[in-house]
Formats: C-alpha cells, sequence, structure tokens
C-alpha cells in the first residue's frame, strides 16, 4: 500500500499544493528524504512563479499528477550538506532550478547538458529516483543532489535572483548556443513577459541591437527606456512589418500562446534563425516557403544544463542583470496565478517564502 505524503520520508515538510486541475492551491504537509551523502539541504527562502507552474497545476500539458507542489525557481540558505559534498558548505546561498536530476551517465550528462536527458527528473511532478514525487519550491524545505544546485553569487538580491533559474537560463542558453552575443548582431525579442523582459537585459548585457516584438503598443516606452531594447515593433502593423524585414540576424521567441511565425520570420535575414521558447497549447503552423527562401531556421530550446546555470548566474551577476519582480505572501498566490493568466504582472511574481509560508499552517 502507498504511502502518504507525509509519510513517504522521514523530514517533515510544508507547503501549498494544488489537489485538482482546478490549479487552486492550499496549505499541504509532505515530507522530504534524510540530506544523503551528496545531497545538499536548503531553507526555501523565495520561490519565483513561472507560466509553466499555472500550465502544470491546472494540467493544461496532460500530464499532472495531484497533489502537486509547484516551483521551480528556488532560492534559500544551506542548512545541511551530506559527507560527500564539495562544493557547498551551511549558510551558503544556494538555488535549484528546473532540475533535480538525470541519468548522470548518458551522451547528454556527460557533455553537461542534462536539461536533454532522456532520464531527466523535473523539480517537480515527476518521479525520482526512489519512485516518490518531485515536490517544488511552494514549500519550507529543499533537498536535492549536489550536481542540480547552484550557487547563488554574493552580490545578487535572492529575490529578483529566483527567476533566472529558469527565465534566465531559458533565454541565456540560446543567446549563447545560436551566436547571438556577437556585437553588432541584430536580435528580435518577441513578448515582454518572464522571459522578454530578461532576454531584452542578457542580450543588451552582451552588447547585441536588441529589437522588442510585442502586440501592445503600450508596451514601447517600458521596453526602450526601462529595459533599454534599442527600438520596438508592433507586430500586428504591416508598415512596421514591411519596414524591418529581412533586418534581424535571430529572434527569440517567448511567446506561449498561439499566434503566426509567417511575419517573424519575414524579419529575419538570410540565414537568420528563429528560436522557440514558450510551448502554446496548439501547435504552430510552419510556412515551408519562408524557410526555403533565405535559407531560414526555425529550432527550439529548453532551459540548459547545469554547469551552464552556474555560468548564467555569474554573468548575470557581474552585468547587474536581475528580474523585476513583485513579490507575494503565500497566501496570495490564488490571485497571482489568476493575475499571471492575464498577463498582469511586471514581470514575475516571486513568493516570499521564508517570511509568509509559516503563517498559513492550519
Amino acid at each position: 500500500m502507498a504511502k502518504s505524503p507525509e509519510e513517504e520520508h522521514p523530514v517533515k515538510a510544508f507547503g501549498w499544493a494544488a489537489r485538482d486541475h482546478s490549479g487552486h492551491l492550499s496549505p499541504f504537509n509532505f515530507s522530504r528524504r534524510v540530506t544523503g551523502e551528496e545531497d545538499v539541504s536548503f531553507k526555501v527562502l523565495y520561490c519565483g512563479i513561472c507560466h509553466s507552474d499555472l500550465h502544470s497545476i491546472k494540467n493544461e500539458w496532460g500530464n499532472a499528477a495531484y497533489p502537486m507542489v509547484p516551483g521551480h525557481e528556488i532560492v534559500g540558505v544551506v542548512t545541511e550538506v551530506g559527507s560527500k559534498v564539495e562544493k557547498f558548505k551551511v549558510g551558503d546561498k544556494v538555488g535549484v532550478g528546473c532540475l533535480v536530476g538525470a541519468c548522470n551517465s548518458c551522451e547528454s550528462c556527460s557533455d553537461d547538458l542534462e536539461n536533454y536527458c532522456s532520464k531527466l527528473i523535473l523539480t517537480y511532478n515527476m518521479p525520482y529516483h526512489d519512485g516518490t514525487r518531485t515536490y517544488g519550491g511552494y514549500s519550507d524545505t529543499m533537498v536535492a543532489s549536489e550536481r542540480y544546485v547552484v550557487r547563488i553569487p554574493d552580490n545578487m538580491p535572492l529575490a529578483a535572483g529566483a527567476p533566472l533559474l529558469c527565465a534566465g537560463i531559458t533565454v541565456y542558453s540560446p543567446l549563447k548556443y545560436f551566436g547571438f552575443t556577437q556585437p553588432g548582431m541584430h536580435i528580435g525579442i518577441v513578448g515582454l513577459g518572464g522571459l522578454g523582459h530578461v532576454a531584452v537585459k542578457f542580450a543588451k548585457a552582451f552588447g547585441v541591437k536588441v529589437t522588442l516584438i510585442s502586440t501592445s503598443p503600450s508596451k514601447k516606452k517600458e521596453a526602450i527606456e526601462h529595459l533599454g531594447a534599442d527600438s520596438f515593433l508592433v507586430s500586428r502593423d504591416p508598415e512596421q512589418l514591411q519596414a524591418a524585414m529581412g533586418t534581424m540576424d535571430g529572434i527569440l521567441d517567448t511567446v506561449s500562446a498561439t499566434h503566426p511565425l509567417l511575419p517573424l520570420l519575414g524579419l529575419l535575414k538570410n540565414n537568420g534563425k528563429l528560436i522557440m521558447l514558450g510551448v502554446p497549447e496548439k501547435p504552430h503552423e510552419l510556412p515551408a516557403f519562408s524557410l526555403i527562401m533565405g535559407r531560414k531556421t526555425v529550432a527550439g530550446s529548453a532551459i540548459g544544463g547545469m554547469k551552464e546555470t552556474q555560468e548564467m548566474l555569474d554573468f548575470a551577476a557581474k552585468h547587474n542583470v536581475s528580474a523585476d519582480i513583485e513579490v507575494v505572501p503565500m497566501d496570495y498566490v490564488n490571485t497571482a496565478m489568476e493575475r499571471l493568466a492575464k498577463g498582469d504582472v511586471r514581470y514575475r511574481f516571486v513568493i516570499d517564502i521564508g517570511n509568509s509560508l509559516s503563517a498559513t499552517k492550519p
């Protein structure tokens, strides 16, 4: 007979969980494993709210298992380390992002691309090596293998740094991999949300020209004056699209709603690349003729490996890149999800776990 979430492991834990596809979150008692010899345990202080948390709790991707404790932008302070842990000590500021495990032996893992391992284990809503389910960061404690823990640089604010563990690496990795970091390049960023605003900051830190592409003309001032984009393009304006045709070396598309790709492909130079980062509920239509004429590429990218995630954090700290956040208490989380669904956040909610979670215990 299966044990209850409270009885699976020896260490008591408390968080907020969704119980069904309504996505409503409420207080939840569960348990964490004892700190193993290669594990790092830490007290969770902040956890970002990612759009994938909203998709997951509502089972919009069809793979939900309840009860579900979401959260994969987790930062806190180390409370215990295993006997074989070498990189961390008690008191260190650390984070856990989207991954807590993989096979650690395949070609992807050997290449520091654990994110593309066929046996990757996500931070929540997946079976762990021991068969129990993983629970995320909307909780008081976290334990993870040292390989899947990153160090938060001393000069990085914890709350504003938390979203970099998903949003940050999701945009940093394709900027690097597809060569969008060379000075003089012109890069488009589609969508000014949790991913898009961080993408603009990283791209500018690399020294490239950035055009923010949005359906909302009202975001122009914010994109240019606050985030530092060089120009702004309204994707529903035929004249603006026509004027910018064939001017961009690459585009990062961060939008997670279905939208036409044809206008974006038109903006690319010959050999340009359109990189998909958002995951809409319905498949995109891909116009082949637009790819053939100009030898253009449509590709995808998902987060990054652990080595690159640490590299991203160190780069962000050096260049003062962090997320623009709205810090909320734990009991505001359902309202935050409603607002997130409407796009009513600039640009990432972060839950103040350390100062507000314990007050919600029944």
